[in-house]
């Protein structure tokens, strides 16, 4: 996978704006159309917003994976610097 510039992303996720709209055209056969709609019907929002939101989910779930990849490699290489909750907490002074 290629490396992905994280910073419009936790932009995104932390101030919850758009910098640029634009336009998507998709092309969809009948029975995906059928069930773009459907679904989007069920659930009480437009076509447009459901393809947004399941986009940013998709790049939010590849986002998170990416973040636990790194953490366990992390891990792997240095698995003497792992703390438990009761050690953090006691680090922290929140026990």
């Amino acid at each position: 996978m290629k490396n992905i510039d994280v910073a419009p992303l936790v932009y995104y996720n932390v101030l919850q704006k758009e910098a640029i709209a634009m336009t998507v055209s998709v092309r969809l056969n009948e029975e995906d159309s059928t069930l773009f709609r459907d679904y989007a019907a069920l659930h009480g929002i437009s076509l447009s917003e459901l393809i947004r939101r399941s986009v940013l989910e998709h790049i939010e779930d590849e986002y998170d994976m990416r973040c636990y990849e790194r953490a366990m490699q992390e891990y792997r290489q240095h698995p003497e610097e792992t703390y438990s909750l009761e050690e953090m907490e006691k680090e922290l002074g929140l026990a």
